[in-house]
């Protein structure tokens, strides 16, 4: 997920990007949250997700969760371990502790859920998404600067 890590990134790393919200006409938007449980591996939580909207719900086409592991030599790393789609009725898990602790792991469906979160990345990335958010990223900036200069 090297586009959803740029954006991250760009928004200033895993400890400040909580919630960012990206509106890239014609797709669905796009949601990355960094969240505040840890996941299977105790590493940092990020879910990735595109919202539609059904009578009036939030609807997730898909949501996926991802552990990011950082290394101190290394890029961090997104390993999914949760997809979710709304509309197809569709929640699954590769990786997850149990009540006792005890890690259940399904390493097909993890090999499938990082097939499906490459061919993803793939797709936000041409369908424009980084540049939106850099776009909107910018006009908050320039909205900032106009309100201080109007404070002067």
């Amino acid at each position: 997920m090297r586009t959803v890590l740029q954006i991250i990134e760009e928004a200033g790393g895993l400890t400040k990007a909580e919630c960012i919200s990206i509106e890239n006409e014609p797709w669905m938007r796009l949601v990355i949250e960094v969240l505040p449980e840890r996941g299977p591996d105790g590493h940092v939580v990020v879910s990735v997700a595109h919202y539609g909207e059904q009578n009036g719900d939030p609807m997730r086409d898909p949501e996926m969760l991802f552990e990011v592991a950082e290394g101190e030599s290394r890029q961090p790393e997104f390993w999914p371990f949760y997809f979710r789609n709304d509309y197809a009725a569709v929640e699954q898990w590769s990786r997850r502790r149990d009540e006792a602790g005890n890690l259940h792991s399904l390493p097909k469906r993890t090999h499938d859920f990082e097939q499906f979160a490459k061919l993803w990345d793939r797709n936000l990335r041409e369908q424009g998404f980084l540049e939106a958010f850099r776009r909107r990223a910018c006009g908050q900036a320039e909205l900032f600067e106009n309100s201080d200069e109007r404070r002067r």
